[in-house]
């Protein structure tokens, strides 16, 4: 592609799909078209079937065309939450996989990753993956290579794990055809306060304080990531300590310090955040997801969560969520 040709980018949006991925996406482009004086960028919305959709904002949203009549795009970027699933998946996975060997880049924002992981054109590429959505992602798909990374830019795969994530990979593809500087003027339009590539990690809540993981003390920080890779297997609070060099005694002071909750009492709402995610955005049975976390039975498992959010996982389960979809269509209230 030389520099005067113009980049063609197709939306493939789904059901509840998350507005705010779609636009960061869209504007910064816009934006780069106009400081630039030239139309470098084009894009098209594309449903499966062609017909119009709601976003989860209850926007609704008119396709430009049908997946089946798309062709000739540089990239494809799949926008869904993580339930969205093909009405007819073996013919629509397959012109996803007919575009990618045709040239086109592939991509994904936030929940988007699932049906792009379903169609196997994740298999063998680093995958950026919401940390919402990361214990569903590795039950689904244990085999694939998920970061918690912002951005992954993997060969002629491109992931954002969300919305202001997808601004920045927006801002990838204006660098990448326009250059740094009206990369930079875009970022300043929209008063982008950091360009961030790849490498960065994901910021991610506490859950114990008007904090995130970035803003901990290094031990407590090293303690958290020990509790979150050890969710499925219980790690003792003493080997924590002990890991992370100081006594029981000291962590559980520091700890407390900088969450407001003991070590236990954090590494125990860690465990039901995994289980809550599995419960909103995977299949698995309550004794799946049990065991999954940590607890030998269902039932064991219930009792914490209901202590930790007031509500029994079956009830939870039951509760709206925007980014959930049912056979295509936007789930009910309850």
């Amino acid at each position: 592609m030389t520099r005067d040709e113009r980049i063609k980018l197709g939306f493939l949006i789904f059901p509840g799909f998350p507005m705010a991925c779609l636009t960061s996406m869209i504007e910064p482009l816009r934006a780069a078209n106009e400081i630039s004086g030239r139309e470098k960028f084009g894009w098209k919305l594309i449903s499966e079937d062609g017909k119009r959709v709601e976003a989860s904002a209850k926007v609704w949203f008119e396709p430009d065309s049908a997946l089946e009549k798309c062709a000739g795009l540089d990239y494809l970027f799949v926008l869904s939450g993580p339930s969205s699933r093909f009405d007819t998946p073996a013919s629509s996975e397959g012109r996803l996989r007919k575009l990618a060997r045709h040239g086109t880049v592939m991509g994904a924002v936030s929940g988007g990753v699932f049906p792009l992981a379903r169609a196997a054109l994740l298999d063998g590429h680093r995958t950026s993956v919401h940390w919402c959505y990361e214990a569903a992602f590795a039950a689904e798909f244990p085999q694939l290579d998920a970061t918690e990374d912002v951005l992954a830019l993997s060969g002629r795969r491109m992931t954002a794990s969300g919305a202001a994530a997808a601004f920045d990979l927006s801002l990838h593809l204006v660098s990448e055809a326009l250059g740094d500087d009206v990369a930079t003027e875009v970022a300043c339009w929209f008063q982008h306060p950091l360009v961030r590539g790849q490498g960065i990690t994901q910021r991610k809540p506490t859950f114990a304080s008007q904090s995130t993981n970035d803003m901990l003390p290094d031990v407590i920080r090293e303690a958290v990531a020990l509790f979150s890779q050890n969710i499925e297997d219980p790690i003792n609070i003493a080997d924590v300590a002990e890991a992370v060099g100081v006594s029981v005694r000291q962590l559980e002071r520091q700890f407390t310090k900088a969450t407001g909750k003991t070590p236990f009492h954090y590494y125990k709402a860690l465990r039901m955040h995994k289980a809550r995610q599995l419960l909103y955005y995977s299949k698995d049975t309550p004794a799946q997801i049990a065991l999954a976390v940590g607890y030998v039975t269902a039932s064991a498992m219930a009792k914490t969560y209901v202590d930790v959010f007031g509500i029994s996982p079956q009830e939870d389960r039951k509760k709206v969520n925007m980014f959930r979809v049912r056979e295509n269509a936007i789930t009910p209230p309850a």
